[in-house]
């Protein structure tokens, strides 16, 4: 599976980091440790009928060497993704190999439609490719051998995540695919991701209810409904995800740093906090934001409403306005003319309450998260 793109900074994964393929860092959930143990002692229980010959040492290694083989398909599914992604131009951030797969962090979406498409489906036709090559090997050996066996047991997985991963809902690669198809229709990239999430959801209760049913028939072993379940909420998660980021990017247009920008009201760093509120009551602007400025006028900080107003009111002629300000640091400015995706960029990449937006060397005012969040969501 191949998530949508992430902000352009991030904290490090949580993980074991595995080292760098083709120069992508790849990590490995911790999750995965406690999958693999429970994978092996499973496999260990059938393989006595499978490999009979096999000693309790052997069944053991062979179960460990087929999830480590499995996890090894896994990293070439996404580096499938990480390659074809750096061929148009698209910066991969990290490989995560995890519980029920792995993803391909890239730093920013598809330039177009044809770009996402090659890039989700080249994740599954690995999967088959890999399974297909299993198969022939398993094929033209003798039956029964342990060689044998662990290519039929990967043959059958990596088919199985080929066929799966191809299913037309996000967060799965098949629909990644949906998604550029109906982008390349519409020419509306944030419409195809909501559609494509609503897909998913469908997905994710088609599984859901294919698990309840074999719950309630006889004679299933209860690990494979449960199985389902799992995977019905890790896709209907991802499938909400991309839901949510449909709509919220495609009010993007509405971002207008000029308009949203509230007016500014400076003062000299030292004033009293109740001078400072004083002169907010006679300035006569609606809702103004005050900055600190310093002897030449340069702003420095940017008063934080909230702690200003939790000042006892007996204490503010003796509290310096500057101790209820945030230093303003790299990062918090925002120059008035950038584009709403810019703007959602920047805000994630240096979270804070409110940023400076300037003009050349005009300040235009002050944008308070709150405000953009308005925005986005009504």
């Amino acid at each position: 599976m191949t998530p949508d793109a992430g902000p352009p900074a991030q904290p490090r994964p949580s993980g074991i980091r595995l080292g760098r393929v083709l120069g992508v860092p790849v990590f490995l959930r911790w999750s995965w440790l406690l999958l693999a143990a429970v994978v092996v002692v499973l496999y260990v229980g059938v393989l006595d009928t499978m490999l009979p010959q096999l000693s309790l040492a052997g069944r053991y290694a062979f179960a460990v060497g087929f999830v480590l083989c499995l996890l090894l398909s896994v990293l070439l599914h996404e580096l499938g993704h990480a390659v074809v992604a750096r061929h148009y131009g698209i910066r991969v951030r990290t490989i995560m190999l995890e519980v029920l797969g792995g993803y391909t962090e890239m730093e920013s979406d598809s330039p177009h439609p044809r770009a996402d498409l090659a890039v989700s489906a080249v994740g599954p036709i690995v999967s088959g490719v890999l399974g297909a090559v299993a198969l022939a090997g398993y094929l033209s050996l003798p039956r029964g051998t342990v060689v044998s066996q662990l290519l039929f047991q990967l043959a059958w997985a990596n088919l199985v995540v080929a066929i799966f991963n191809a299913l037309p809902g996000l967060p799965l690669d098949g629909g990644r695919a949906v998604r550029a198809v109906v982008w390349g229709l519409t020419g509306n990239r944030h419409t195809a991701t909501t559609v494509a999430g609503w897909l998913g959801r469908g997905l994710a209760a088609g599984l859901a209810v294919a698990a309840i049913a074999l719950l309630v028939s006889r004679d299933i072993n209860i690990a494979t409904p449960l199985l389902l379940m799992l995977l019905a909420s890790t896709i209907w998660q991802g499938a909400t995800i991309a839901i949510v980021q449909g709509r919220l990017l495609a009010r993007l247009p509405r971002v207008n740093l000029r308009q949203l920008a509230r007016p500014i009201l400076t003062v000299p760093t030292g004033m009293p906090l109740a001078e400072v509120i004083r002169r907010v009551a006679e300035s006569g602007l609606a809702a103004p934001a005050v900055a600190v400025v310093d002897s030449t006028g340069r702003v420095i900080s940017l008063v934080h409403e909230e702690s200003a107003a939790a000042v006892p009111v007996e204490r503010r002629p003796w509290v310096p306005i500057d101790s209820v300000a945030r230093t303003l640091e790299p990062g918090r400015t925002l120059t008035a003319d950038m584009s709403g995706e810019e703007v959602i960029n920047a805000v994630r990449a240096h979270p804070a309450p409110d940023y400076l937006v300037v003009s050349s060397t005009d300040v235009v005012g002050v944008l308070r998260l709150v405000d953009l969040d308005r925005v986005l969501r009504t």
